[in-house]
């Protein structure tokens, strides 16, 4: 049974996992093609989608080595060139394989957070972008980094 803690990040995993699909599977052709982010690097809403997908993968790993009393990210990590790099391994995936591959990253996330104990949460391990933290805290993330990305997006699409 898991406890009041582990069902408030399912809840936000849950949450976020849904608005997501909800809002990626009702875009068009073209509004797959529209970009999110400009410039240097520039980001189309597909390439969000992949994004997403590679991040809720490896975060997922990130996390599972934390839990496992493990120090998480490598110190000195270069996430803009680990996002370049699944950037070229996912530029082949269609929408539809980036929705159905996202979806099973997710449900993967929120199979493994229920199996968390609450002083498992409370371990501190080196997330990419936020340093040191506590697994709770990486949990609370990855629903946060998605909701960051999908509020620039749909101000895109407006």
């Amino acid at each position: 049974m898991s406890t009041p803690r582990v069902e408030s990040l399912i809840a936000k995993l849950e949450k976020g996992r849904s608005k997501t699909q909800q809002a990626l599977s009702s875009l068009t052709p073209d509004q797959w093609a529209r970009p999110v982010y400009e410039g240097p690097g520039a980001w189309s809403v597909r390439d969000l989608a992949a994004h997403f997908v590679s991040s809720e993968e490896n975060l997922l790993e990130l996390v599972q080595d934390v839990a496992s009393r493990g120090e998480g990210a490598p110190l000195g990590f270069d996430y803009n060139a680990f996002n370049a790099e699944e950037q070229k391994r996912l530029k082949n995936k269609s929408p539809e394989e980036l929705l159905s591959a996202l979806d099973e990253a997710r449900r993967a996330t929120l199979e493994w957070v229920r199996t968390l104990e609450d002083d498992q949460l409370d371990r501190v391990g080196r997330h990419p972008a936020l340093g040191e933290v506590t697994l709770e805290t990486m949990i609370t993330a990855i629903y946060g980094h998605q909701l960051l990305h999908m509020r620039d997006l749909q101000s895109k699409l407006i």
